[in-house]
């Protein structure tokens, strides 16, 4: 951990995105995954006023956008096996697909859902091979809806149908989905219900596929997976508490909680500081450890340490954005950390960066009159998030 302290310390600013015409929260990140010699060329967005927004990696130059209004697109995922193609599920019931090479908005492929299916999450397998996302809550029924991800990448623009759906296992809607990071039949999803399930998808049925059902008493509002071999799944709650299982000792006489934090805000200690919100999490292969990243709603970033005696502090990064952060994305290979903001800003750090300090007045000066127009829809926002 002194080592990620450290490192974490010298995280600089190197990139910050040019904005938009039109500011916008930026609520999901992702990165290209690459072969494995080369660093990932694309990063992708999405943001509140419903589109995805790609960038190059590097420069952070702004390379194309998706939008599906009036539909509202939810989260963006890479595909693992080629680094183009890039997901998000919308409120139309379906999950889309497009190639950033293709000079089209048109979707390459679409995942179509059942009638009243409003997608709000979703993920692809390790594997490229099945695509699960999450619905709405519409009169009682909530769904995980199942389709096969197969020959995305080198099939024209059609429309693929379920594989079939899971309907028992939440009772309300299902915020997250996250499959495993190396096993593609083993997915993790998380409700307003409270619930955190993990489904092996390769059993017959539904009652068979749920491994195990963890309560997170809250609302469910990030889930992963930590451990040597990915054993363990962590939530966050969408009033700041955060839970801890593990699953290898499903069979065991031991308890598989390894830690219950009602309200992180009140478990960490920052000297002249504090934590208003979380983030999301990290898992850290090299230091075998998890990590949150929380924030204020200044847009301070703090890197939280997790343990089964609990919450500490690792460090904070100042001076990045100026209003809550909202999405982050951390690539272990080279150590850079990529942050997005309510404040419209898409930021990459890196260790011993220098920002030029020209870029950093301009964008600084339009960051001061984003917020301007931001702040207006600051209430309604933040109502939202809950």
């Amino acid at each position: 951990v002194e080592k990620i302290e450290e490192q974490l310390a010298s995280l600089r600013i190197a990139k910050r995105s040019t904005l938009s015409e039109e500011p916008a929260y930026l609520l999901d990140i992702d990165v290209s995954k690459p072969a494995q010699s080369e660093s990932s060329r694309f990063v992708a967005v999405s943001c509140s006023n419903k589109s995805i927004r790609v960038y190059n990696r590097e420069t952070l130059n702004f390379l194309r956008e998706y939008s599906t209004r009036p539909g509202i697109l939810n989260g963006v995922r890479f595909a693992h096996a080629c680094e183009s193609v890039v997901f998000s599920a919308c409120s139309d019931g379906t999950v889309k697909c497009w190639d950033v090479r293709l000079a089209t908005q048109k979707a390459v492929q679409i995942f179509s859902g059942y009638p009243s299916n409003v997608l709000i999450s979703f993920d692809i397998n390790c594997s490229d091979l099945i695509v699960c996302a999450g619905t709405e809550k519409v009169e009682t029924d909530t769904f995980l809806v199942f389709w096969d991800a197969r020959g995305v990448t080198d099939c024209a623009s059609t429309t693929k149908e379920p594989l079939g759906v899971y309907s028992e296992s939440h009772n309300d809607d299902i915020t997250k989905i996250c499959f495993h990071p190396t096993e593609p039949n083993l997915v993790v999803s998380g409700s307003t219900d409270g619930l955190v399930n993990v489904f092996d998808i390769n059993r017959d049925n539904e009652d068979d596929a749920l491994l195990a059902t963890c309560n997170s008493d809250s609302s469910v509002s990030f889930i992963g997976w930590s451990g040597k071999d990915y054993k363990r799944v962590y939530c966050m709650t969408h009033d700041e508490g955060f839970c801890w299982w593990d699953i290898a000792r499903l069979d065991t006489e031991e308890p598989i909680t390894l830690l219950h934090v009602l309200d992180v805000r009140d478990a960490v200690c920052i000297e002249n500081d504090s934590l208003h919100y979380l983030v999301g999490g990290s898992y850290h292969e090299k230091a075998d450890k998890l990590f949150l990243l929380g924030g204020t709603s200044t847009g301070n970033i703090h890197l939280v340490s997790c343990g089964t005696d609990g919450l500490s502090l690792v460090g904070t990064l100042r001076g990045g954005h100026s209003a809550t952060v909202r999405s982050f994305c951390w690539n272990l290979t080279d150590e850079s950390l990529l942050t997005g903001g309510e404040d419209a800003q898409l930021l990459l750090w890196k260790p011993g960066a220098v920002e030029r300090s020209l870029a950093k007045k301009a964008s600084m000066k339009i960051a001061s009159s984003v917020q301007k127009r931001v702040r207006v829809h600051n209430s309604s926002l933040k109502s939202r998030k809950k």
